[in-house]
């Protein structure tokens, strides 16, 4: 019997996680998620797939983050016809995330193509539309937690709770062979692991005793102090107090799913507990704005938040759903929190406010998650003094800050001790969904474990192993990427800096005369290009 893994994305990225898993009875997915970035990796989400989507039989979700989820659309578009698997928290977030994120899509490619039609440049088509969206979650099969079904032939499945958000899970694979041997092959595939003691969720749970382990890295080179829920929200607190101290607004990008539930919860109980005195907050963002509906209608399911049952509904708070009631947050010029999609500040409501409050120097831009290369989130991060949003030269001038203790990831040592608790692994770990500075950096510590490097492997996009008895690369087609662009900034990017570089030289220029200098080298350049 052949079973061979195809690593057709989160394979040194954090983002696009999806495996293809084919066996002598059949082919299925693992995920199907949205590569987020650079704008270089995020062109594999128009591409085709690298296999024909009518092949797989079904889908196994591990939860609802797009970029798990967000090309099970265009996997249904393309010809699938299967049956697609999740927790009942994810089918539900996931009955608005999905038709969101298309129309995101519709949205930014009708600017695109005004664009390129403005510059010459032929149309491109969205990914997929909002009603496809939709008619994918409503496709979606819910399953619960440790209860074992079998979704195809000699394959059998079970769900664990994974910590990480709403319905998130780690999903265990038993694949049965048809030979005299009956031999079963387990696998376990991570997901995105949460932290223990996290807001919401109990600590996640796994099996062990398993042939192969997939496990995120995404923190795989970094270690955090995990603080308890009262020393996160003090830390919260000092970021909200000098914000206002500075004068100015408080500009908070979130991920619509969890981390937003978490910042209105906290601020609500601080409110609450009179550490911080009432101030207007405004959720600019419909996906978050339903995101919160739907913790809210599930409170009492919820862990740590005590008997603040009403938290997400505060007085303070206010949720704006129309672009009418987003614009007029404009008029407030300090005072108040604004809190807005996405997290990496790619897309969505946050890209207004960014435009708008970035030059202000008493603004304060409060970055509260991963931000992953490319991203105009891991820009700002950086420090980067000029950023472009919607084409426009924005000076950053505004205060950038970030908080560190909302991660949704367990950090490089929870990592480790959530792998060490699958023991035995009979054959292989492969590290995913990270950074290959992360991954490198995991792979390091586990070393230190008696595990040996034949044991942990860090496949590439698009690589194929086969996983009969050990685990080996089996010869693929090309790769649609090459691995040293996957997870750092593209030429977009350069581009977008150098821009930003000889405006600035220019504009530092004493005089004319010496303007005409820079202009006149710049062009000599491009013409004794190579």
């Amino acid at each position: 019997m052949s079973i061979r893994i195809k690593f057709c994305g989160a394979a040194g990225t954090v983002t696009g996680s999806w495996y293809l898993i084919r066996h002598n009875q059949g082919a299925f997915l693992v995920d199907c998620g949205m590569f987020q970035g650079s704008k270089t990796l995020k062109e594999l989400n128009y591409g085709d797939f690298p296999f024909a989507a009518s092949e797989i039989d079904f889908v196994l979700l591990t939860h609802a983050h797009i970029d798990h989820s967000g090309l099970l659309p265009k996997l249904m578009t393309d010809g699938f016809r299967g049956r697609v698997f999740a927790t009942g928290g994810t089918k539900k977030l996931l009955g608005f995330m999905l038709p969101d994120s298309g129309y995101i899509h519709e949205i930014e490619v009708m600017y695109l193509n005004r664009r390129n039609s403005q510059r010459g440049i032929p149309s491109v088509s969205q990914i997929y539309t909002r009603e496809d969206g939709e008619a994918a979650a409503e496709k979606i099969t819910p399953v619960k937690y440790q209860t074992w079904i079998e979704p195809g032939h000699n394959v059998r499945v079970r769900f664990w709770n994974a910590g990480h958000i709403l319905g998130s899970a780690s999903i265990e694979i038993e694949i049965q062979t048809e030979n005299n041997d009956r031999r079963i092959t387990r696998l376990l595939f991570s997901g995105d692991i949460g932290p223990d003691h996290k807001l919401f969720h109990p600590d996640p749970e796994a099996p062990s005793n398993l042939d192969y382990v997939v496990s995120e890295s995404t923190y795989g080179a970094r270690q955090r102090i995990a603080l308890p829920p009262a020393e996160r929200r003090k830390e919260l607190s000092q970021h909200i107090k000098e914000a206002f101290d500075r004068g100015g607004v408080l500009v908070m990008p979130a991920f619509s799913v969890e981390r937003t539930q978490e910042l209105l919860a906290d601020i609500s109980i601080l409110i609450h507990e009179g550490i911080l005195k009432d101030r207007l907050v405004f959720l600019d963002s419909p996906l978050a704005i339903k995101a919160t509906e739907t913790f809210a209608a599930h409170a009492e399911n919820l862990e740590d938040i005590g008997d603040h049952g009403g938290l997400f509904h505060h007085p303070s708070f206010h949720f704006t759903r129309t672009p009418e009631e987003s614009k007029a947050i404009n008029n407030y010029e300090n005072g108040v929190i604004i809190i807005a999609a996405s997290g990496m500040c790619e897309a969505g409501r946050i890209r207004h406010h960014l435009k708008r409050r970035l030059w202000v120097k008493k603004n304060t831009i409060l970055l509260s998650g991963y931000q992953a290369p490319g991203t105009l989130g891991a820009l700002l991060e950086s420090g980067k003094k000029a950023v472009r949003i919607q084409g426009d030269e924005i000076q950053v001038n505004a205060t950038i800050k970030t908080i560190d203790c909302y991660s949704g990831h367990v950090d490089s040592e929870g990592l480790v001790e959530w792998i060490l608790a699958r023991r035995p692994i009979n054959r292989a770990v492969f590290l995913t969904h990270g950074s290959d500075e992360a991954r490198e950096a995991l792979r390091d510590q586990l070393l230190k474990h008696s595990f040996n490097k034949k044991e942990v492997m860090l496949p590439v996009l698009d690589e194929e192993i086969v996983i009969e008895g050990r685990a080996k690369t089996k010869p693929t087609s090309p790769k649609r990427l090459s691995p040293d662009v996957i997870s750092a900034p593209d030429w977009h990017n350069d581009l977008a800096q150098l821009t930003l570089d000889i405006r600035a030289e220019i504009d530092k220029a004493s005089d004319e005369r010496s303007r005409k200098i820079i202009i006149r080298r710049i062009r000599k350049a491009l013409e004794n290009k190579a």
